[in-house]
């Protein structure tokens, strides 16, 4: 199952890659088709789109997405009178699609979604795999692009979702430099199984490629059930078709 994460990995960053340009008679509404990639120890790639209902700027939108990823974990394994530590790993397949409203202006972008979502999971520890039930829930959405000034960017995410038992956050500030918003970042993931991480580093934003926007961070990860942090790379690609 390990060998192939990479290969999921790639084609689920590469969507937007072969969609963008491509499909623009696609979408009669104003859309933006994404994927990403964070790639260290514990690695999720997702891709989606956002529709927005009204052709842009303040009005109902819709966003759908679905990943990937793999985690490591250690638990505790008792095997007649002996117990020992198991080194096991976790994947899990995830989707969602939330509905909800956004706010623009000259200030920036703001949104509130939220909807169902679901997930699969399974846990290996390399000789055997055990495939847990699938869960469903609610997943809610908050984020913020902001602008204090044109040469500054603020952006803010939450998500919390109950098929997992789990919250994401993420806090960005940039400041401009030549094409686009250089600065720190940092972000926080914990769930009900105990498991939590959190990441310190520095992001660039809004890197323009062909018809793509760019953001691309790298820093330390720090992570439930290992001693010592460990680096991260993270790479989102964005596109609107026209």
């Amino acid at each position: 199952m390990t060998h192939r994460l990479l290969p999921v990995a790639c084609a689920a960053f590469a969507l937007p890659l072969a969609l963008g340009p491509a499909q623009a008679e696609s979408y009669p509404l104003r859309a933006v088709v994404f994927g990403s990639l964070d790639a260290a120890p514990s690695s999720f790639a997702a891709n989606g789109v956002k529709v927005e209902l009204e052709g842009g700027g303040t009005g109902p939108v819709i966003l759908a997405s679905a990943g990937f990823g793999r985690r490591f974990e250690t638990a505790l394994c008792t095997c007649g009178a002996s117990v020992h530590t198991a080194r096991l790993a976790r994947y899990t397949v995830a989707a969602a699609m939330v509905g909800g409203y956004q706010w623009t202006g000259d200030w920036g972008t703001a949104a509130l979604y939220a909807g169902p979502e679901a997930s699969l999971e399974a846990l290996t520890d390399g000789l055997g795999v055990a495939v847990l039930p699938a869960r469903i829930g609610l997943r809610l959405h908050g984020e913020v692009w902001a602008h204090p000034s044109p040469d500054m960017l603020v952006n803010g995410t939450l998500i919390a979702g109950t098929a997992r038992g789990d919250v994401w956050s993420r806090l960005a500030i940039g400041y401009r430099i030549w094409d686009a918003f250089l600065g720190p970042e940092t972000s926080l993931y914990a769930d009900q199984t105990g498991y939590a991480k959190w990441s310190l580093g520095l992001h660039a934003t809004d890197v323009p490629l062909w018809r793509y926007r760019l953001r691309v961070s790298a820093g330390v990860q720090f992570e439930t059930g290992r001693e010592r942090p460990s680096p991260y790379i993270s790479l989102t690609a964005w596109a609107t078709p026209q």
